[in-house]
């Protein structure tokens, strides 16, 4: 499955990812990762946490608004979605583009290259 959405999805190395956002300052990050997990690898500062498994319920239009994310009520709004290496960044990735959303991307190797590039990142309390 993690082949299959990487070749759907555009992944990007950390520094186009960098530059994307430094260009559009609009642009999401969202990191799939467990809560948990955050702690490890840190969040890219403005970045918002939204587990895999409930992506598709945040980001899904049609459910009622309290379950929604207001961050992805805009279609085109550019999204980058990360996580600890990669793969389950691209498949949220995956997900959010079968889902309509129209600029979509992975960072490639996650918060972890992100990490070894020397970019900053966050840990939350």
């Amino acid at each position: 499955m993690v082949a299959d959405a990487r070749a759907d999805v555009e992944g990007l190395r950390p520094e186009e990812a960098r530059r994307r956002l430094q260009e559009n300052p609009n642009t999401l990050v969202i990191d799939v990762q467990d809560p948990g997990d955050l702690g490890t690898c840190g969040l890219i500062p403005g970045g918002i946490n939204i587990t895999l498994g409930m992506l598709p319920i945040r980001a899904d239009h049609e459910l009622p608004e309290a379950l929604r994310s207001p961050e992805l009520q805009d279609w085109s709004r550019p999204i980058l979605v990360t996580c600890g290496v990669g793969g389950q960044a691209a498949l949220g990735a995956h997900l959010l583009k079968r889902m309509g959303f129209q600029h979509v991307a992975f960072i490639d190797g996650g918060t972890t290259a992100w990490k070894a590039q020397g970019f900053e990142v966050v840990h939350p309390a």
